[in-house]
């Protein structure tokens, strides 16, 4: 900070108490001790001019140019005010460190001029500021992301990647290992032989579908047949007028036995239509589930072996965090295998009891429907399918398309 000190010497003796207090007021209440050593400075220099000539005032004067010119140079800004060159410590210093304090971060004493310019009737400061040099960066505005919060698809999709390798590793060196008879599994006894009795089920069961289904279709076969030689019974019966009647009791014949075998065939279809849903949807939704269980028993040995290797390897700062997540691994697995089991338990026992229901009631049909139709009790037939709700489908005529049902 560069303070003119020729003004601050000379003309001080002049002040009056109101110059003094408007000085005051311009530089403001850090001032105030300036302005009383000032005034101090004042009466002393007035005893040295009457004592000293004027060349020693000169000279005085070039010397406190000089250090005032030195003093921006100074981080401090210190003032020296001497009448014959020596350094004096007085009220400027402690108005410069408190002046100093209180200014922004970033701009020096040394970047501050604090003038005073003199007239007749009145005195006042000007503080001149200059450009900051290096002070506080301005804070350049626009969006805020936090890198936390980023989330990336790429970033995501690659760890997604990274956990399904390393899971089908592990369950991949399970499966290897149970194969060859080094690992060991975990065996539920009495689950595990109802799901076997379940697949063998259901391999007897698409055998009877197999078999029902080549029985409709020659069935089929025998109704077409028998149908066409009804109708030509009927036209040689027409034409031939020596074997009339002949003809027509075995157009009629026919024409009875291809609408009996159409019946039977209705009830076979319905027969062969429930054991399907039964074999290929109930039975395989339950199976599935069975799938999903022996996935995750696996998961789950996979995951105890990892737990058990690590349990059986030395605990140091480096195998424990891995023993710890190892374990939390471990329990997920555990947790996901026990619901798996549940529910497989809970799938199995209702699935025996709709199997019972709907097995029941159509082997009775199938039974009935054959009695009747080589009984030849057309009577009983028909009341076979009004009794499981099952209508015939007239020959010649499409089924309704989807926006006629509706």
């Amino acid at each position: 900070m560069d303070y003119s000190m020729s003004e601050l010497d000379y003309g001080l003796t002049d002040y009056s108490v109101t110059d003094v207090q408007q000085l005051r007021n311009a530089v403001g209440q850090h001032g105030e001790q300036l302005v009383a050593g000032m005034s101090e400075r004042g009466n002393e220099l007035t005893t040295l001019d009457d004592s000293q000539p004027a060349a020693e005032e000169v000279q005085s004067d070039s010397e406190v140019s000089a250090m005032a010119q030195e003093s921006p140079k100074n981080s401090a800004a210190e003032i020296s005010v001497t009448t014959n060159g020596q350094l004096e410590d007085s009220h400027e210093h402690n108005f410069n460190r408190d002046l100093k304090h209180s200014l922004p971060v970033g701009l020096g004493l040394s970047e501050t001029k604090i003038t005073s310019h003199g007239s007749d009737n009145t005195k006042e400061g000007v503080t001149e500021a200059g450009p900051f040099q290096g002070g506080r960066m301005q804070q350049k505005s626009g969006p805020v992301v936090l890198a936390d919060e980023v989330k990336n698809p790429a970033m995501e999709k690659l760890e997604l990647v990274r956990k399904w390798s390393l899971n089908t590793y592990k369950c991949t060196r399970q499966i290897i290992s149970e194969k060859l008879g080094r690992g060991s599994r975990t065996v539920d006894l009495e689950l595990e032989a109802q799901i076997e009795i379940l697949r063998d089920n259901k391999k007897k069961y698409e055998n009877i579908l197999k078999l029902a289904q080549t029985l409709s279709t020659q069935l089929y076969q025998m109704v077409h047949t028998q149908r066409q030689l009804g109708d030509a019974f009927a036209d040689l019966s027409l034409k031939s007028l020596e074997l009339h009647e002949e003809f027509g009791y075995n157009a009629d014949t026919q024409k009875l036995l291809a609408k009996n075998g159409e019946t039977l065939l209705g009830a076979i279809n319905f027969f062969i239509a429930s054991v399907n849903t039964l074999v290929n949807k109930t039975i395989e939704d339950t199976l599935l589930t069975v799938k999903q269980y022996e996935s995750a028993r696996i998961e789950y040995d996979a995951y105890r072996t990892d737990l058990e290797e690590l349990n059986l390897g030395p605990r140091d700062a480096n195998t424990l965090p891995k023993i710890e997540q190892s374990q939390q691994l471990f329990q997920m697995h555990k947790e996901k295998y026990d619901k798996m089991r549940n529910d497989v338990s809970i799938k199995l026992k209702f699935l025996e009891e709709n199997k019972v229901k709907v097995l029941h009631n159509q082997l009775v049909l199938f039974h009935n429907a054959i009695a009747a139709y080589f009984a030849g009790n057309q009577k009983q037939l028909d009341q076979t399918l009004k009794q499981f709700h099952i209508k015939l489908k007239t020959p010649g005529v499409d089924a309704p398309s989807w926006l006629e049902e509706q």
